[in-house]
């Protein structure tokens, strides 16, 4: 008698445990998502939200600081276009003696500029200044979409250890539960070494779960410059798992992207290249004024001149050949950049695809039925049916299942972050602001 309270007493102190491992799924697992198992967060410590993230990124990080400093020395060298040329004062001076005769004259020169060059050199350091900006834009995009894949990849990484920690301490009281049964010579010890084996690897799994969630952090505050793992906890933003846009659909914004705005002003950069080269072949003219005064007849005269090249031999014509032939190349580049980023589209939504079927199957239907194998297999235990192992596989397959569909959350938003380095895709990554700096 005594023996059966005890197996009763130990099945119902197991399903007490057991019930600590489905409190975060309810209602059969179809609602489990990123952000709801219960975590302690420090007072003193604000929490980090997505939104955050980003404006950090933008405003501190290094890379996107450097593509700044380079609108800077765009913006020197149009200054510097502007300019014309000095003018040029000179002395000469025939003979040294004032007995014998010496004479000295002074000019001024002035190099005038013809075929508009000022005006080339202008137009090509704005499209110069205007290519940096791109660079920029292009950085940028870039950049935000580094940090929210960084930022989910942090966030799976942290719901990774809750499951660890969720496994391991049921493995342990599952250990200690299997312990008591052996030493009241209800199961065979082979089971309780199974259920010490199980722990040792839910240990393991925690090991890998809390190094892995730290080296997350750390690449997440990379994007701002620290060189230690974020501090702060992450908050999980509203997810939005609306259907994705049709992929034509896509399609028809890329022309909008930072990549090809950049791919369009590079073309025209060339352009104004190509323009200078022309305006250098018109040969520049030097205009002289001066005065001649010779020492012995004090008699000064005035000297006026004009000079320019004939242009027999060099006519730039090597610097408008390799001129042309950058615009050739920069509208090839743009046609390959366009190339480029239709793959990446495609290969993007594909996998934002893959992962969402991934994420309504898991939903609708592996997390529910996981769920109930493991209740059913409590229950058995609990009137006899079914072994002390079998709850535990019942329990892993349950673990793995929603660490699959973890998986497939971190696929998704990865895939919308790819996305979104050339396009916006609204309403799919939670309120995350979307503007662009595309002046």
């Amino acid at each position: 008698m005594q023996s059966r309270y005890f197996v009763m007493g130990a099945a119902v102190l197991l399903a007490q445990l057991i019930s600590f491992s489905t409190q975060a799924a309810e209602q059969q697992g179809a609602s489990f998502t990123i952000g709801e198992s219960a975590r302690s967060i420090d007072p003193s410590t604000a929490p980090l939200t997505l939104e955050q993230a980003i404006t950090q990124a933008l405003s501190t990080s290094p890379q996107l600081r450097s593509a700044a400093q380079s609108v800077a020395i765009a913006e020197g060298a149009r200054v510097q276009a502007g300019m014309r040329p000095n003018p040029e004062l000179s002395l000469l001076r025939e003979g040294m003696s004032s007995t014998t005769g010496r004479t000295d004259t002074y000019q001024l020169s002035q190099l005038l500029e013809l075929g508009d060059k000022r005006g080339a050199r202008i137009k090509f350091a704005e499209q110069d200044q205007a290519f940096a900006r791109g660079d920029t834009n292009v950085a940028a995009a870039e950049l935000r979409a580094n940090v929210i894949a960084a930022y989910f990849e942090a966030l799976t990484a942290r719901e990774h250890v809750a499951l660890a920690k969720e496994s391991l301490t049921l493995a342990s009281k599952a250990t200690n539960a299997a312990g008591r049964r052996v030493a009241a010579g209800k199961i065979s010890p082979l089971e309780q070494t199974r259920s010490s084996v199980a722990e040792a690897g839910a240990r393991l799994e925690l090991s890998q779960a809390l190094a892995d969630a730290a080296l997350a952090k750390r690449r997440l505050a990379a994007f701002w410059g620290s060189t230690q793992p974020e501090a702060r906890p992450l908050v999980a933003p509203e997810i939005n798992l609306a259907a994705i846009p049709a992929l034509p659909e896509l399609q028809t914004r890329l022309e909008a992207s930072p990549q090809m705005q950049r791919a369009r002003i590079q073309i025209a950069r060339e352009e104004a290249r190509l323009n200078l080269a022309k305006a250098d072949r018109v040969p520049d003219l030097t205009v002289t004024l001066g005065r001649k005064k010779d020492s012995l007849t004090n008699v000064s005269q005035t000297i006026v001149g004009v000079a320019i090249p004939l242009p027999l031999f060099n006519r730039n014509q090597g610097n408008l050949l390799s001129a042309l032939r950058r615009v050739d190349k920069a509208r090839t580049d743009a046609e390959i950049e366009y190339l480029n980023a239709i793959q990446a589209l495609a290969d993007a939504h594909q996998r934002a695809t893959v992962s969402q079927e991934q994420i309504e199957s898991m939903r609708k239907e592996i997390l529910p039925a996981a769920q109930s194998a493991f209740d059913a297999a409590v229950t058995g235990f609990e009137l006899g049916k079914f072994g002390f192992i079998d709850v535990l596989d019942a329990q892993r397959t349950l673990f793995q299942s929603r660490a699959q569909y973890l998986s497939a959350l971190s696929a998704r938003f990865r895939s919308l972050a790819d996305l979104e380095r050339f396009i916006a895709v609204e309403n799919n990554v939670g309120n995350l602001p979307t503007d662009r700096n595309t002046k």
